[in-house]
């Protein structure tokens, strides 16, 4: 009998252990994305490598950018990964009109300015912080994405705050529900959606962008992560609007692509 529950304790304990270990590709296998993965290479000619030699390939100028770190110390909820990030401020090199929804701690925001040319205008869109506790959930809303939006806006002032790149910057304090998109309908080139993670937002947020982005423009969406429960809602939504438009997902990211032709 000891022996018995012995060998069954030893089992159940390589199975937890088995999975430990391949934990992400077992996720990857149950959670498939409908999107299409595809390098970043592929979807925009200023990540094409040039040619060093026979076995090399590097940047082009067009992707040399200004870079930061933050701190650990910093707690920062839902930040962009450094590659992210260098996507991110590779397309504010050659954007005129920035929009974006969410602006946290203003890392993102911050790299845009930092990137971008001095003529560059950007809009970032974020909840006042005295107005959390109006914010209120949709039924059909995932429950760990509404918290988090209250967790990503706690911030009145951000990273840019009293830099010399801050009046590039247009904060708006506004639930993005409420925001009227009419006065930039297609005079958006470049558009970061990373606001409330809930699928009313997320939806919200899209439709306004896709009236506010020019010919030409992209649209970025952060935490497209298949299985992740705070980014369940972000995924459902966009492998909706998969079916009708050409959306990618970034290889090695957790961002969706987006370029209206």
């Amino acid at each position: 009998m000891i022996k018995t529950i012995f060998i069954i304790i030893l089992i159940l304990t390589n199975i937890i252990l088995l999975y430990s270990i391949n934990r992400k590709k077992l996720k990857n296998l149950i959670f498939k994305s409908k999107i299409p993965k595809v390098n970043i290479s592929k979807l925009h000619n200023i990540f094409e490598l040039k040619k060093i030699s026979q076995n090399l390939a590097g940047p082009k100028n067009d992707v040399i950018v200004k870079n930061f770190c933050i701190s650990s110390d910093n707690s920062i909820v839902g930040m962009t990964s450094d590659y992210e990030a260098w996507i991110i401020s590779s397309l504010s090199k050659i954007s005129k009109n920035i929009f974006e929804f969410g602006t946290c701690s203003g890392k993102t925001t911050y790299l845009m300015a930092l990137n971008s040319s001095n003529d560059t205008k950007i809009t970032s869109l974020t909840l006042d912080p005295t107005e959390l506790d109006h914010v209120r959930k949709k039924n059909n809303d995932n429950k760990v994405s509404f918290r988090n939006i209250k967790n990503e806006s706690l911030y009145d002032k951000f990273l840019f705050s009293n830099t010399s790149l801050e009046n590039k910057i247009n904060v708006i304090f506004q639930n993005s529900l409420d925001f009227d998109e009419k006065q930039l309908m297609n005079k958006i080139d470049l558009i970061f959606i990373d606001g409330g993670h809930t699928y009313s937002v997320v939806k919200n947020d899209t439709e306004k962008s896709l009236n506010m982005i020019t010919q030409g423009g992209i649209i970025l969406w952060h935490d497209y992560v298949p299985g992740k429960k705070s980014s369940k809602d972000v995924v459902k939504y966009l492998e909706e609007i998969a079916e009708e438009k050409n959306i990618f997902h970034i290889e090695n990211t957790s961002i969706c692509y987006y370029q209206n032709s």
